[in-house]
């Protein structure tokens, strides 16, 4: 995450909380690393799950100091669009 886009957090929370566009929720930790935060344990199973690939755009959304709302888009700019039934419930949270 970019230095500009931590500067919202006061102080960085070491466990977040994913939200995409089904409301489905997904927990994650991240870490400090050259004074950039990253996404660490969680994201690689969500970006598997959602079938994140390297040419898709993803666009994050503070929504609160723990959660962010995560976009995703495809090759053809088009909003992709996951159901939760996929998630592992070892790492899904549900509200």
């Amino acid at each position: 995450m970019p230095v500009d886009f931590t500067k919202h957090f006061v102080p960085v929370p070491t466990e977040f909380k994913l939200r995409n566009n089904t409301r489905c929720s997904w927990k994650l930790t991240v870490k400090l690393i050259n004074d950039r935060v990253t996404l660490d344990q969680g994201w690689a199973t969500y970006a598997a799950i959602h079938q994140i690939k390297i040419s898709y755009m993803v666009m994050f959304k503070l929504l609160t100091p723990d959660t962010l709302k995560v976009i995703i888009f495809d090759d053809d700019d088009i909003e992709v669009v996951n159901k939760s039934g996929k998630h592992d419930e070892a790492f899904a949270a549900r509200d």
